[in-house]
């Protein structure tokens, strides 16, 4: 067969760096790496125009891409997963807020369909009880995938989510960081709260994963194998996976972090039913391991 060139959009992590670079290649394919910066700024290109072959991806947008019939198909090797507390923050000089103070507050959000916001408002109403309903969300962008109906506040155009924190226009900011001294994270002890959680749900959140065409998948099923090896053998040649693992690869692997998401992206309307893990993937990569 033909050896295939793949437009290709990766962000710089570690694990997939050899193959970056080109020192890892495979015997079916090659990699035609754009830059996208952030890596966010490819998936709308992605969901909307399949502007790739092979993408980097939030797990919530390919969720809501999936629930919209865009012609995607998820690859269970995690590109980023980290704990979510860290990234919410409030301004201490307007005022003491926790998280299960929210309620009744404006909360500034770069898209309301973020991975990030949508693990941090799981979290939120889950493990803190808070009605995500009574909160009045302020939102700077369209969601990447056109067809959801965004009901959020947006945020007049020159503004900047962290400044109108600062500004006290808004409450808190969910999905940013920020060493700005005057503002400090939502929850009083990110690290100690994070800890509790993983230990109460034996979870590490999942945020990218990688997606190809249905076209590719379909046409070259061989090709996605090869590319999840690929990737695989990479994170493998960066030494053993760190305990816990942030960037799991393969269904089992994934299977918990995935239901997780699913369970959050279903309660808060991303999505118009919880999928089953196995319906994520095709009956190419539902077999990767």
């Amino acid at each position: 067969m033909d050896r295939l060139k793949l437009k290709a959009v990766l962000g710089s992590h570690p694990h997939v760096k050899a193959v970056k670079s080109g020192e890892l290649r495979s015997d079916l394919f090659d990699l035609d790496f754009i830059e996208y910066t952030p890596t966010n700024a490819a998936f709308k290109p992605m969901v909307r125009e399949q502007a790739f072959d092979v993408c980097e991806m939030a797990i919530v947008t390919y969720l809501m891409a999936k629930a919209h019939g865009k012609p995607l198909v998820l690859l269970p090797a995690t590109m980023m997963g980290r704990f979510q507390h860290t990234h919410a923050l409030c301004n201490p000089a307007k005022g003491t807020l926790g998280p299960s103070d929210l309620e009744g507050k404006r909360v500034g959000i770069r898209s309301f369909t973020t991975t990030t916001g949508a693990w941090i408002r799981g979290i939120l109403a889950n493990d803190y009880g808070v009605n995500l309903d009574k909160i009045r969300w302020v939102t700077f962008e369209d969601p990447h995938v056109a067809e959801y109906v965004d009901t959020t506040e947006r945020a007049p155009k020159n503004k900047k989510v962290l400044q109108m924190l600062l500004d006290g226009e808004v409450d808190a900011v969910l999905g940013e960081t920020s060493d700005n001294p005057k503002l400090k994270s939502l929850f009083p002890d990110p690290a100690a709260e994070a800890a509790k959680w993983y230990a109460r749900r034996g979870v590490v959140p999942v945020n990218h994963l990688v997606v190809v065409t249905e076209q590719l998948a379909k046409s070259r099923p061989d090709v996605v194998v090869g590319l999840y090896d690929l990737l695989k053998r990479n994170k493998e040649q960066v030494g053993p996976a760190a305990t816990p693992d942030f960037v799991p690869f393969g269904i089992d692997a994934n299977r918990r972090p995935l239901e997780l998401i699913v369970d959050y992206a279903f309660q808060q309307g991303l999505i118009p039913r919880r999928y089953a893990v196995e319906e994520l993937f095709d009956a190419t990569t539902r077999g990767l391991n």
